[in-house]
């Protein structure tokens, strides 16, 4: 598919600017539906919006993220969209460009292929009219997902998934990063410069003076803040401190993006395995059921419970003791005892209870027994094995 060339109209001054979020938005997607046509507009399953204050981290996170949601596109970075001399303007007076152009180039980004199963983008929305763009998006995202969820085209109109992360610092943290960041790139052009090794990197206007690294935090704060908080009300959100270091603001985006099912999978994926219960949820009080359970054994079935022990004692543990340092005792056993299922169960809650990690594997193998001459006929009976495994933290044994 051959990508359009953008039709962005352009804007004379802010002060002239549509604030008209519908207008806006309905301009961006005519022209997509013109130029693609509606079976063609494939957006990402999910998007990870990615906020904050300047010197927040965002760059610095957006690998993270990346690796962690398993994307191996490269972070959709809002402001690297928008090159225009016009818009650089703007920029480095710490501004920012209009809603029309950031709407307008960032829907034809997303429909890239790269994107299809998710993206991140950094620094969008930024104003209220985008947060009302992107609200408009992700309901015309729903609608191509339901008009085509029965279709053959079902599997490239998945159901989109929002994310919000927004990272925040306090003001003085932030004109701190940001003069050393300004700082840092000013160091390494002029060691490029000096050796002719490496590559030149764009220094921000911003990043070079503390009154226009305050003046763009101010903006962040009076234009930016507001939007931002506002997809709360509609989009999966999460806060993150971002002023501590690098791993412990990554520890802080982990535990925010533990997944959940419900949220990440199409509803009716979910609703097909829902009575599947979470491993966590099995786990939660399976101690106390353990006990329970051999209490139940002394108490109802005390003759096999005792017969189940002295297996493990006599037959089992001698075997394992043996294997101490590997931590590992694999063990076969033709002992009919393990024919009752409920002393196999006994038997496994045993050694979990002692500490051990049993499993037993149930092995039937046909053995030859007599052949009928006559007929050619081959009689077998059924010769079962027992396959147990035990594992336990085995012994460290220092060397050398």
């Amino acid at each position: 598919m051959n990508t359009p060339v953008p039709k962005i109209k352009p804007t004379a001054t802010p002060d002239l600017e549509i604030k008209d979020a519908q207008v806006i938005f309905s301009t961006a997607w005519e022209e997509l539906v013109h130029d693609y046509g509606k079976e063609n507009l494939r957006f990402p399953k999910e998007l990870i919006l990615l906020g904050g204050a300047p010197g927040a981290g965002k760059g610095t996170q957006t690998r993270f993220i990346s690796e962690l949601r398993g994307l191996t596109c490269e972070p959709i970075v809002v402001s690297s969209l928008l090159n225009s001399p016009r818009a650089k303007k703007i920029k480095d007076a710490g501004g920012m460009v209009g809603d029309r152009e950031v709407v307008a180039i960032l829907f034809r980004e997303l429909l890239k292929p790269e994107y299809r199963d998710g993206a991140i983008l950094d620094g969008f929305p930024r104003t209220t009219v985008q947060v009302e763009c992107l609200k408009l998006l992700t309901h015309e995202m729903n609608e191509l997902w339901r008009a085509n969820h029965t279709t053959p085209l079902a599997t490239q109109f998945r159901k989109p998934t929002i994310h919000v992360f927004i990272l925040f610092v306090e003001e003085r943290v932030s004109i701190e990063r940001q003069i050393q960041r300004g700082r840092d790139i000013l160091r390494h052009n002029e060691e490029v410069k000096e050796t002719g090794v490496g590559t030149l990197q764009e220094v921000r206007a911003t990043d070079l003076e503390e009154e226009t690294a305050r003046n763009r935090y101010r903006v962040f704060k009076e234009q930016t803040w507001a939007a931002l908080t506002s997809l709360k009300e509609k989009f999966f959100y999460h806060f993150i401190n971002a002023q501590g270091n690098i791993r412990e603001v990554e520890e802080n985006i982990r535990h925010e993006m533990q997944y959940q099912s419900s949220l990440e999978l199409d509803p009716t994926t979910y609703d097909l395995m829902r009575k599947v219960p979470l491993a966590q949820d099995i786990v939660i009080h399976a101690r106390q059921e353990l006990v329970h359970r051999l209490d139940a054994y002394a108490m109802d079935r005390q003759e096999l419970f005792k017969r189940v022990i002295a297996f493990a004692e006599e037959k089992l543990l001698p075997v394992v003791k043996r294997h101490a340092i590997t931590g590992m005792a694999c063990i076969n056993t033709e002992n009919s005892l393990l024919d009752d299922p409920e002393a196999m169960a006994m038997l496994i809650d045993i050694f979990s209870e002692r500490g051990y990690r049993a499993v037993v594997d149930l092995h039937k193998i046909e053995i030859p027994e007599k052949y009928d001459t006559e007929t050619g006929d081959i009689h077998c009976r059924t010769k079962k094995v027992y396959r147990i495994q035990i594992r336990f933290a085995g012994s460290e044994i220092r060397r050398g």
